[in-house]
Parts: structure tokens; sequence; C-alpha cells
């Protein structure tokens, strides 16, 4: 199979090295920040260490989108919600999609799925989530948090339709990539389960600009996530959603999680730092939608992103931070 990643960041940097160079299959990068499209031609590659050690240079074929003439058999997105629509207009117009390609996505919150679906068949679109953290620190520069064979994913038709021979083709590949990718049957209760988890520690990480290691510091931890978790449950169950952890499971993933990840920034606070709009309101304030559409109001989830959005209003009295390797802390403590 040959695949195409749509969006050159942390995620798409690390799905796309890892499937070039452990399951060698053919990998094109499509991106349209432009500082970060020049620096891999100014250095051949893209500059890729793991917990910040080792770092080298991978090359890699990167493209902007109306410069592409390639024809990839698998689309992987990885976009930021908030740029997903304007990116697919912007690659329809360059051409680029076709009817026989077959669509995955692992990005962060909700509501991506259905503007994939303006593009592309429902049965051509796999859905995924990735339990993988992953840093870009600057344009071509990318950081792989964890040790090597952590990595955890999940996969699921968006039909929920049992596998066929493409997908079955691709979890061939992302399983040679070691990216352990596990089969759901149901998407909507797949994704819901990594949207609750990341409304605990992306949201409460970003607001404290705290690692995940410094977060599970503080003896409360489980108390919180399981006030954010159960609203988000009962708002999932009211709706007829069901996921594939239970409540307790998914409060002891964010300490199992956080001890793994223990110096990571979450992708939220990526963006948080630098300025950038969040995907809180695709995360916690997609959980307190459902939660309103269903006569269920999830006030702690409302409240929180009401607070995400003060904390960015507030950035523009605080310097952005460009790198965030650059952000010096003390260690976090072992838990």
């Amino acid at each position: 199979m040959k695949y195409g990643i749509i969006g050159a960041g942390a995620m798409g940097y690390r799905y796309g090295v890892m499937l070039q160079e452990n399951a060698g299959v053919e990998v094109d990068f499509i991106d349209t920040w432009e500082p970060n499209v020049e620096k891999v031609r100014e250095q051949g590659g893209v500059s890729v260490a793991r917990d910040h050690q080792n770092r080298r240079i991978v090359p890699i074929n990167i493209y902007y989108p109306e410069e592409y003439s390639g024809h990839p058999d698998v689309w992987i997105i990885f976009k930021k919600q908030m740029q997903l629509a304007e990116e697919m207009e912007r690659d329809q117009a360059a051409g680029i999609f076709h009817e026989d390609q077959y669509v995955f996505s692992a990005m962060n919150g909700m509501g991506h799925f259905e503007k994939i679906a303006k593009y592309f068949p429902a049965d051509h679109i796999i859905c995924g989530t990735a339990m993988i953290a992953t840093r870009l620190d600057g344009p071509a520069n990318v950081d792989f948090m964890g040790a090597e064979g952590t990595e955890e994913m999940h996969m699921a038709r968006y039909t929920n339709e049992k596998p066929n021979d493409v997908m079955e083709a691709v979890v061939a590949d992302f399983k040679q990539a070691k990216m352990n990718p596990i089969f759901a049957d149901d998407y909507m209760g797949m994704c819901m389960s990594k949207v609750v988890f990341n409304a605990v520690t992306n949201t409460l990480c970003t607001m404290f600009e705290m690692q995940m290691g410094q977060f599970i510091e503080y003896e409360g931890v489980r108390e919180m996530a399981r006030q954010l978790f159960d609203e988000a449950y009962d708002a999932c169950e009211r709706a007829g959603i069901y996921l594939i952890a239970t409540r307790q499971e998914q409060v002891d993933s964010v300490i199992t999680v956080s001890q793994e990840y223990k110096y990571h920034y979450p992708s939220m606070y990526q963006d948080f730092s630098k300025g950038r709009p969040t995907e809180v309101d695709y995360i916690n304030g997609y959980i307190a939608k459902i939660g309103r559409q269903h006569d269920y109001v999830c006030r702690t989830h409302e409240f929180v992103t009401h607070e995400v959005h003060m904390a960015e209003m507030m950035r523009k009295y605080h310097k952005n931070v460009e790198n965030v390797a650059d952000v010096q802390v003390e260690p976090a403590k072992a838990i």
C-alpha cells in the first residue's frame, strides 16, 4: 500500500516515518505550512528524536497540494480540527483526491469524520484513535515520546462494518510499522473513549502549563478525573454512545499513561503555548454539546471549556513559546 499524509505535523510525521522505516512502504507528505515544507527541503528531511535522544534526519518526500501528482492508496489525515475544512477544500481544488482512495484519521476531538465524508464515500473512511504522544518542537523538528513498542491505537470503519480487504491491508501495514492497531466494532464509542481521556489530561495540563508527569504529582488527580469522566459517561450513555473503556479504566489510564509520557506536553498545550487556538471546543466542548442535546448539563466540562478560552485570551499578555523544548522545568518525580 502507498500512503499520503495530509498534515506533516507531530502525528503526521509519527505515522509517516514509522510506516516508511518499519513497514517499508512508500509515503508522501502533503503540507501547507510553508516554514515546515521549506525546512524539510533545506535540511533534506525531517529531524526526528525519541524522548529527546538520538536525533537524526529522516529523508521524506513533501509537497504542497498544488504540486502533488501522486496517487496513494490511502490518505492519512492529521490536521487541527479548526484547519481541516479549509485543508480539505484546498486539497480537493488541487485535484489530489480520487474515487478509489481510502482515508484514515486519528485526530484529536470530534467532528472531523463528518468533514472528511464530504469528500470520500462513507465505506472508504477508516476511523482511528491513537494513544501516542508526539511533540512538534518546530518546523520539521519532531520528538516521538515514549519507548518504542509502547504505541497503541484503535481502528474502526466509519460504517461500523467488518474490515474489508483494504482495511486488513492497512492494519497489516500499521502492525508492521509497530503502531499496535486494535480493531473496534463501533467507531463512535471508540472515538469518544479517547475524547473523554483528552478532556482530562490535555485540558488540565494546558490550563496549568504542565507536563503529564507533573500533573499526576497532585494527589487529587484521581478525584478530578473521576468528576470529568462521570459527566462525560453520563452524557454519552444518554446519547446511546458506549465507550470501550469503563469509568474506572479511564481513571486508571490517566495515571499509567501519564507515567509513560511523564515529560510530554499534550498537543493542546503545544498549540496554547504558541498562541494558537486550542481544540477544547472539539473535546470538552463536544462532550458538553452531547449533554445539552440529551437533557444533561455537563457543568464541569462547560466550565472547563470557558477556562481554557480565558487562558487563551490571556496569552496576549505573555510571550509565546516557539519551541516547547525550550520550556525549562524540573524533572517530574517518579510516581
